[in-house]
């Protein structure tokens, strides 16, 4: 699907017409496969069918052998760029994009292919067009169906309303186009994005493509053919299919639609009963009837599904009837006449998502779950090069996958593969015409080449600082088991997920948390040593356990990125809300975060035994993080300048370079209050603060964070807030400590408030709490690091010497302090030792902790 041209120019070399250059690359590609196989996560298929599918040098099935091609070509067409004026050579972004973002997926290239995560293109382009300008090279790793190459190529030819609306969000926008490089471990996840991301002559393409479905049509449209009266033939738009269950009273056939469906199709009751003996049952109490059928010389039961209802069309108008036996003759003559032991004769993998249809139906191949002919009329579909995007696109709404519903609106479950009790056979050719629209309006979009590769984000063949810019929306712990769910999907191209090196948790592959860590840890590795210094990624994230958040960020600062932002967007609403905590993460959160720069790494080298290092990493810092941020017309706080996470991102930066961390939270205080100068609790350079003051003057109000305290930590700057404002006696505070306690981790100790108030604030002679002085703050946090180093080494203690399995409560300050100083030490045994025998859930869910425990067990 691409422009047919006179002469085609690619890496330097000239081809007559697209097939030519094809061909020569398929040739090279050939060449190039023996290698290609050693690296990780090299794709399971024939080479033909690999070399078939791929579209070189553009799109690869396999390892993208030609990347670093194209970016050296890219890098001299920059330098035109630039004498053209449409590029600066000294570009730099200082501070992340903080912005609201909102953005509806209802736009024709969201639309056009389901796939299981996507992120609208036009949410993607705003960061496109913060960090990078027209030539930039930008990277997603974790590509899914292309949205990053879509939102990049758009920055070139974007809709006037989309214009409008980026130019009033985003300042100082260049628009032009950016080279994407789009990767992904699964096959069919790179297909597709390989069709989102390359230039067609629409009319003629679709045009072949209406032209196929005709002549599959003139051969196998009498599949859907049913009376209506006398001898008038009507077309089916769909058939209802009922599980059907055995009495467990009279052993005879529950129809389940038939029992449980009510006459107006408004309602499905919970309970229904046996026509023939009036026994009463809810669904799950009964048993599947099934059939015997032999397929390959294989014998196998699986679920009976009659046809209750069938829709179909007249004349223009539509009409309902039960099946009659003509329309069972019909079935009946499919199943006899057409062999379909070779279509998709593919056993599905084992695992969470497969579960449910082997244990409900026993769907145990691709096969399985498509009706006979569904089956022929889409493998028919799939000889074609042209259609195969099509057909991935249709072939979901044409399987058993599809529901009916009560509603009238049928569909798919999402992230799941759930085969219902009434699941609703639609007509392959309605399906099929109506996605053909659907790609039509989304490929009618400006669409520009960009370069896809099939390879995992474990092993990037890219070279190392060759990338501008990173934006990413890697996998979710366990949330979806891609290569389960697309397993159907790549059985139709016939090129299939390694999943050794999938980064997710999964029982069915023996993944763990850890196992997850470590592939992400490896991924967030290479993603490091690909990006330019002084360059950004971002990562889209989403999900609701609070360890797999914390495992994300600690594999970040493991690789070697700052974060400077952390935000999550509200989709309801969207809105970005500053993350305080990491505790119970419940909407998709946005990671800003930076590679240092070669000049702040040199100046490091230099004083990295000194405390000059810690405010050379603490002005860079700065300088990467945002200045003012507007809410509702109100000036709101940036957690990021607070002093808890600036020395929070300075242990993460020492740690993750196994140097000692040469200062504690008190003189780490002092020093940011002589350096710097602080501003509503935030801290900022001498130039930043004036700005600051300036947009502060416009939108004077200002909107503090609001914590909930659901650990130690909290609670102490959740005080820190509240006798900010004015003194308080301990009797004013109490009741509004109770009201802000939340949820607390299992595990955790949350000292009284009584304890927490002496250790880190002072009294005055009326008995009144407050805020100390920047001395007196630095002399208690000592006598607190103090207690709580005593409290660590009875932990130590207890973990070391005694036989217990595990410790059950422990104060997570104790352990962030303790473990700090055993890192300190390079007494790393102990961290391991004790991180071992702490509720797990503890440990996943700090990412202080997380991040030595991590170190520690690297070095154990």
């Amino acid at each position: 699907m691409e422009i047919e041209s006179k002469k085609i120019t690619i890496l330097g070399l000239t081809f007559n017409t697209e097939e030519e250059r094809r061909n020569y690359f398929r040739d090279e590609l050939r060449k190039k496969l023996p290698e290609l196989k050693q690296m990780e996560g090299f794709p399971i298929g024939e080479d033909e069918d690999i070399l078939n599918l791929s579209d070189p040098p553009y799109y690869t099935a396999c390892p993208n052998p030609w990347l670093n091609d194209f970016v050296a070509e890219w890098e001299e067409e920059k330098k035109q760029l630039e004498k053209e004026g449409k590029r600066s050579a000294d570009f730099e972004v200082d501070e992340p994009y903080a912005a609201d973002v909102s953005e509806g997926k209802n736009n024709p290239i969201y639309m056009a292919h389901s796939y299981h995560t996507k992120v609208p293109h036009p949410a993607i382009m705003r960061y496109i067009l913060k960090y990078t300008q027209p030539g930039d090279i930008v990277f997603d790793g974790f590509a899914g169906t292309g949205m990053t190459g879509v939102a990049g190529g758009m920055c070139n030819n974007p809709n006037k309303q989309l214009q409008i609306i980026l130019e009033h969000e985003v300042e100082n926008i260049k628009w032009g186009k950016r080279n994407v490089i789009c990767s992904d471990l699964s096959p069919i996840a790179s297909f597709i994005a390989s069709n989102y991301n390359k230039k067609i002559n629409l009319v003629q393409e679709i045009e072949k493509i209406e032209n196929i479905i005709e002549f599959i049509k003139n051969k196998y449209s009498w599949f859907y053919h049913t009376h209506h009266e006398q001898n008038s033939i009507g077309t089916i738009n769909y058939i209802i299919y009922s599980d059907v269950f055995q009495c467990k009273n009279c052993l005879s056939d529950v129809v389940y639609f038939e029992r449980a469906v009510n006459n107006e199709r408004s309602k499905i009751a919970n309970e229904f009963t046996c026509e023939k003996c009036g026994s009463s049952y809810k669904k799950n109490e009964l048993e599947r009837v099934t059939v015997t059928s032999i397929v390959n010389n294989e014998i196998k039961k699986v679920a009976l599904t009659k046809p209750v209802i069938i829709n179909y069309t007249f004349k223009g108008k539509r009409y309902e009837k039960k099946p009659d036996n003509q329309d069972l003759s019909l079935i009946d003559k499919i199943d006899s006449d057409f062999d379909t032991s070779n279509i998709l004769n593919v056993t599905l993998p084992k695992g969470a998502n497969t579960s449910q249809p082997l244990t409900s139906h026993n769907y145990t191949k691709a096969s399985d779950f498509f009706s006979k002919r569904a089956l022929i009329v889409l493998n028919e579909l799939s000889k074609y090069p042209l259609a195969k995007f099509l057909l991935t696109a249709s072939m979901w709404n044409a399987s058993k996958l599809y529901r009916w519903r009560t509603s009238g609106k049928g569909g798919i479950m999402n992230g799941v593969l759930y085969v219902a009790s009434l699941h609703q056979e639609n007509n392959v050719f309605n399906v099929v015409e109506n996605k053909l629209r659907d790609v039509l309006k989304a490929l009618n979009e400006p669409i520009e080449n960009n370069v896809i590769s099939t390879h995992s984000a474990t092993a990037n063949p890219l070279e190392s600082c060759s990338i501008d810019y990173i934006f990413t929306d890697p996998p979710f712990g366990g949330n979806i088991m891609y290569s389960e769910l697309n397993s159907i999907w790549e059985s139709w191209i016939k090129v299939k997920t390694n999943s050794i090196p999938e980064a997710i948790e999964s029982k069915g592959q023996s993944k763990s948390f850890i196992d997850y860590q470590r592939l992400m840890s490896k991924s967030f590795n290479e993603y490091f040593r690909i990006l330019k210094p002084n360059k950004w990624m971002t990562v889209e994230f989403s999900n609701t356990s609070a360890g797999v958040w914390n495992g994300i960020q600690t594999a970040l600062q493991n690789a070697g990125f700052i974060v400077a932002n952390l935000a999550s967007i509200d989709k309801k609403q969207g809105s970005f809300k500053a993350v305080t905590t990491v505790t119970a993460v419940k909407q998709d959160l946005v990671i800003s975060c930076y590679k240092p720069s070669s000049e702040f790494n040199q100046k490091f080298k230099q004083h990295q035994n000194t405390d000059v290092a810690v405010w050379d990493f603490v002005e860079e810092h700065l300088n990467h993080l945002p200045i003012h941020l507007v809410k509702d017309n109100a000036t709101t706080a940036i957690i990021e300048r607070s002093p808890k996470i600036l020395f929070d991102r300075l242990i993460a930066f020492y740690v993750q370079k196994g140097l000692p961390v040469p200062i504690d939270a008190g003189a780490f205080q002092k020093g940011l209050r002589e350096r710097f100068i602080e501003r509503d609790g935030m801290f900022f350079t001498n130039e930043q603060v004036q700005e600051y003051d300036k947009k502060k003057a416009e939108n004077p109000d200002f909107i503090q964070l609001s914590i909930l305290v659901s650990s130690e930590q909290d609670g102490v700057l959740w005080l820190k807030n509240v006798l900010s404002e004015k003194s308080l006696a301990y009797q004013d505070i109490q009741p509004l400590w109770m009201q802000a306690l939340a949820g607390v981790r299992k595990g955790d100790i949350i000292p009284e408030l009584a304890t927490i108030l002496e250790e880190n604030f002072l009294k005055d002679e009326q008995g009144k709490w407050y805020v100390p002085d920047p001395e007196n703050e630095a002399d208690l946090e000592k006598l607190r690091t103090k207690r709580l180093l005593k409290q660590f080494e009875v932990y130590k203690k207890e973990a070391l010497t005694t036989k217990k399995k595990s410790i059950k409560e422990v104060r997570v300050e104790a352990l962030r302090a303790g473990f700090k100083q055993c890192y300190q030490d390079k007494d790393f045994q102990s961290i391991v030792t004790i991180g071992d025998k702490i509720p797990n859930k503890l440990l996943m869910e700090d990412e202080v902790l997380l991040q030595f425990y991590d170190i520690a067990s690297s070095r154990v």
